[in-house]
């Protein structure tokens, strides 16, 4: 048995023992678009802190919460490219490619 802990394992934890080994990970497989090309929206999720303000002012509701709290382009089909998540995101973590 290894004493090694998995450190990046992406889900949440839904079963956990005393034992770092034992943990039961249930995966949150949200599709989420990052690719500028295919989606009017990028979004750099090593910036992102999860506020929300780019979900709550997005006047088209284009974007959307993950279960694990990061926004991910739920509606590119309604992005207006107003820009508002760009302005408004504290740490610049996203940002609308224009057509």
């Amino acid at each position: 048995m290894s004493d090694k802990v998995e450190k990046h394992r992406e889900g949440t934890i839904i079963k956990q023992e005393d034992s770092p080994v034992k943990m039961e990970v249930e995966v949150n497989d949200v599709k989420s678009e990052g690719d500028y090309k295919k989606t009017p929206v990028y979004i750099y999720y090593d910036w992102c802190v999860k506020c929300g303000i780019c979900i709550e002012f997005c006047p088209t509701n284009v974007l959307a919460a993950r279960p694990d709290g990061y926004p991910y382009v739920k509606h590119p089909e309604k992005c207006i490219h107003c820009e508002t998540c760009d302005r408004l995101c504290p740490n610049f973590a996203i940002t609308g490619a224009k057509r």
